[in-house]
């Protein structure tokens, strides 16, 4: 192994069979051929047990050759189906997550767009419905010294919903605070001859208290006033109001006070009002 033929082999892998003096078997070593020495006889090769070096003259022979690749541990066709069965698992997951968070979004989108069309359509209604204040008339006792009877006449705003009698109250504000709501047994189709105050006979007019008020029909084609307690769109009526029992005083209306009034029905803008009364009442009927 004298002869200097290794340095061709510097930098490849290579196959070494050595043996050393008095041993009866060779040993092989693999590795990359580093350095060759000839000056001090020995050569460096890095194996996988790391970098070493050898006696040149154990060197019984040497061989390059290719680098041992360990081999890929093959795969069972079980394992390749746990895979698979793995990744199914999860992409169902997926779906099914994806699922869920579609369904939540499309019921909570619905149920805003419910809410949003019945808020809405209260809003219109509310807007565009309401009862309206034509005016307001005022009935003296004989000597003319106080208001004791008031006719309201009211009819719907233009456009409105039907206004249901029944639910409207009336508010009246004097030396206390009064709340009416609708008396079905003072109720009159039609005007009488001799006036609104004269429809009522005392009797009736009795019925009326602090607590609730009558009704007159003025213009009801349909006589859903009459009938159902409703007042359509191109209705009108008159509301009577007993003021000597409505009023904390037991004497109706004074000269020159003032009495605040607001009608509101169900739905709808209320109609509000204010009776002035005159200084000095010269009929009976008293526009206030």
């Amino acid at each position: 192994m004298e002869k200097r033929y290794m340095e061709r082999l510097v930098g490849k892998y290579c196959k070494i069979v050595t043996k050393e003096p008095g041993e009866e078997r060779a040993n092989v070593v693999t590795g990359i051929l580093e350095d060759v020495d000839y000056k001090d006889g020995f050569i460096l090769v890095d194996s996988s047990q790391g970098l070493g070096c050898l006696r040149i003259d154990t060197i019984v022979a040497i061989k390059p050759g290719k680098k041992h690749r360990p081999e890929k541990k093959s795969r069972k066709k079980d394992d390749e189906a746990v895979v698979g069965i793995g990744t199914l698992i999860v992409f169902i997951a997926m779906v099914l997550v994806a699922a869920v968070a579609a369904s939540v979004i499309m019921q909570t989108a619905e149920s805003l767009q419910q809410r949003a069309y019945s808020v809405g359509k209260m809003t219109i209604r509310d807007v565009s419905s309401g009862i309206r204040i034509i005016g307001v008339t005022g009935y003296t006792d004989a000597a003319k010294t106080r208001i004791e009877y008031l006719a309201i006449a009211v009819t719907p705003r233009a456009g409105s919903y039907d206004i249901d009698l029944n639910k409207t109250l009336l508010y009246l504000q004097f030396d206390n605070f009064t709340i009416l709501s609708l008396n079905r047994d003072v109720m009159a189709e039609s005007v009488a001859e001799g006036g609104v105050f004269s429809t009522f006979d005392p009797t009736t007019l009795g019925l009326l208290n602090a607590t609730n008020y009558g009704v007159i029909a003025i213009h009801d084609a349909d006589k859903s006033i009459t009938n159902s307690n409703g007042l359509s769109t191109s209705d009108q009526c008159m509301l009577i109001v007993n003021l000597t029992a409505a009023l904390s005083t037991d004497h109706g209306l004074k000269p020159g006070e003032v009495l605040e009034g607001k009608l509101v029905p169900e739905v709808g803008a209320s109609g509000i009002f204010v009776v002035n009364a005159p200084n000095a009442f010269k009929y009976r009927v008293v526009e206030v």
